[in-house]
């Protein structure tokens, strides 16, 4: 993991959280990579039953795969029905894909 995937994995958890919030849904808490060898995320739900961890391989992925996991971490942890979450998806597609531009574009001025 290189220290540029982690400041991005940071920054896009931090956009994912206030996206999410503003869905008045249950905000997990972000990390990489998962415990479990081998896969590329996990899902841990809190002992109360909400909330979580979605735990994300950064390694040699591209960031719109891993902005995927960590959109449909948020949905798995919420437990949205299909309508919910194509709703939320839509939402949370629309934070990250800001986030990816601005990103591309700070990348592109370095």
């Amino acid at each position: 993991m290189t220290p540029s995937a982690t400041m991005q994995f940071t920054a896009a958890a931090r956009v994912l959280a206030q996206a999410a919030a503003e869905c008045e849904l249950v905000v997990p808490g972000f990390r990489s990579p998962p415990r479990v060898v081998g896969v590329n995320r996990t899902i841990r739900r809190s002992h109360t039953g909400e909330g979580g961890v979605v735990a994300v391989r950064l390694v040699d992925r591209p960031l719109a795969v891993i902005l995927g996991d960590m959109i449909e971490g948020v949905i798995v942890l919420n437990n949205l029905n299909a309508t919910q979450a194509d709703r939320v998806r839509t939402h949370l597609w629309s934070a990250m894909s800001q986030f990816a531009a601005a990103e591309d574009h700070a990348m592109r001025v370095a």
